[in-house]
């Protein structure tokens, strides 16, 4: 107990002291927000994936769909190493680095007011994250939660309070500096913990090979196919697609996840960070998957009716080393108070920017907005602390389900509307709104009106996915029979791609003509 709560003692001390340490570069809006544009490839990658990776995935989702998918759940870990990080880099990165530049937006939803010209679309993408990031937020604490209960003892209020206190203060202090800095070192932690932990899980069954034939002995009255959580795709090859869409398209469109394009240093730093960021996701959400897939072994379906998916994980782990344990705790603890710094910044800034300075309140100087960003930052860890208690006491969901609602609704309203807005000059505002409308719509029936929906989309996660897929389609559809944007509006905006650059001949490339036609 000594040596964990020591651990814990290190770790948020160094927490803290980096957010600290970092305040001289949290002195205007656009250091705290945005690191003022000049974080590198490491830090910025080390930053996207911590927050794409937290506790709902390690002990929510790497639970629940390991039971129901089995090894194959080790596809949704790919997914969002190939998908979500590497696919997302190459296509996004670049242009997002660029036209936020050329806009002067330091939010996803100041993307679309400028981008679209057009203050309600501002207002209402601010709305929307702060309504659906909230359910995600109170999440991470559920899952934290459970691996606290088991390593100390502890209470869950407790395990809330102290978790929320200790991000707050050094986001408050450091801003995205102190965020990212702080990512890298929890990036670090969580690289080597998920390693330590899959193979010292594996073990407990005499290797891999042993427990892979071991899980081939499991059955399931659900399905009559032997040994189908041991193959490729599993016992649901369509609900496991789903899911790799909702986790790994999904974060095309998150505000929390796109914003950290808007924070990098430079273009060439987008080409190093798109492979640091693939190989972090292919450990960690690789890892995570994989070892949720051999969850058979270690609890039966009684305790998961009882209990509920989240236990599986925790049950995993118990047999572990004190020690063991405690880089599983530091590891998840890391996880998640990257996502959740990263949410709460995401959601203070985009109201304060988007929603009170210029409607609700008129002039706002720099000191002003950084105040009350600050203050949000306080509100919104303590509405989530709330939340968590309160869904926790009631019992209200699983943790894949507050996840789903809010990625579901989030991405599948700005999925669209943000990628083609980044390449198609012809993308209206009519589409974008009608985006709004279906992606959070549609995850509004699923929570309110599930049992009237096709079966297909009761669940959140096909809901989710849907809603992404959907809006893909939609949008080009609607900007095709709508009124086109003003031209000068959009080519002054797409200039930014097209800026010439002029090169030494000692780095140019071709003949003596072309570089002198270069120079």
């Amino acid at each position: 107990m000594w040596i964990k709560l020591a651990m814990l003692i290190v770790f948020f001390g160094a927490m803290v002291a980096v957010g600290l340490q970092c305040r001289r570069h949290a002195t205007d809006v656009n250091g705290f927000v945005l690191g003022s544009r000049s974080v590198g490839p490491w830090l910025t990658a080390f930053a996207y994936g911590t927050s794409y990776f937290s506790a709902v995935i390690f002990v929510g989702y790497a639970g629940q769909f390991g039971w129901r998918f089995g090894v194959a759940s080790t596809w949704i870990g790919l997914g969002n190493a190939f998908l979500g990080s590497l696919l997302a880099w190459v296509v996004l990165g670049r242009r997002t680095r660029l036209l936020t530049r050329k806009l002067d937006s330091a939010t996803m939803p100041e993307f679309f007011g400028r981008r679209y010209d057009s203050q309600a679309l501002k207002i209402g993408a601010s709305l929307i994250i702060f309504v659906f990031l909230i359910p995600y937020t109170a999440s991470l604490y559920n899952g934290l939660s459970r691996l606290f209960a088991m390593a100390f003892h502890i209470d869950y209020t407790v395990c809330i309070l102290l978790m929320a206190v200790l991000t707050g203060v050094y986001v408050i202090a450091g801003g995205y500096m102190a965020t990212a800095i702080n990512d890298f070192i929890q990036g670090i932690i969580m690289l080597g913990g998920i390693v330590a932990v899959v193979a010292a899980v594996l073990n407990t069954n005499g290797g891999f090979i042993q427990s892979l034939g071991a899980l081939a002995q499991v059955e399931d009255p659900a399905t009559q196919i032997p040994g189908v959580f041991a193959s490729f795709f599993g016992p649901d090859p369509l609900g496991l697609l789903s899911v790799v869409i909702l986790t790994s398209l999904g974060t095309w469109g998150l505000p929390q996840m796109v914003q950290k394009f808007y924070a990098i240093k430079s273009e060439k730093s987008i080409d190093k960070g798109t492979i640091i960021s693939t190989i972090f996701a292919v450990v960690v959400a690789g890892g995570c998957y994989f070892l949720g897939g051999f969850g058979r072994l270690f609890t039966t379906q009684e305790a998961v009716t009882a209990a509920g998916y989240d236990s599986i994980i925790p049950a995993m782990l118990s047999g572990l080393p004190d020690v063991l344990i405690g880089v599983v705790v530091i590891l998840v603890l890391s996880a998640s108070m990257s996502t959740l710094s990263s949410l709460v910044l995401t959601s203070a800034s985009t109201l304060t920017l988007d929603v009170i300075r210029g409607h609700l309140v008129k002039k706002m100087d720099g000191r002003r907005q950084l105040f009350v960003i600050r203050a949000l930052i306080v509100v919104f860890i303590a509405i989530s602390v709330v939340l968590a208690v309160v869904q926790y006491k009631s019992s209200v969901t699983f943790i894949a389900q507050l996840m789903g609602i809010s990625w579901g609704a989030l991405a599948g309203a700005f999925l669209a509307p943000f990628l083609y807005g980044l390449y198609w000059k012809r993308t209206t505002r009519a589409s974008v709104w009608v985006s709004f409308a279906m992606g959070v719509g549609l995850m509004c029936a699923n929570m309110f009106f599930g049992g009237l929906l096709p079966a297909f989309l009761r669940s959140p996660i096909n809901c989710g996915a849907f809603a992404m897929v959907a809006s893909l389609v939609v949008v080009p559809v609607v900007s095709l029979f709508t009124k086109a944007p003003d031209h000068a509006l959009v080519d002054d905006a797409f200039s930014c791609y097209e800026q010439k650059v002029v090169v030494t001949s000692k780095t140019a490339l071709g003949d003596a003509s072309a570089q002198e036609e270069a120079l």
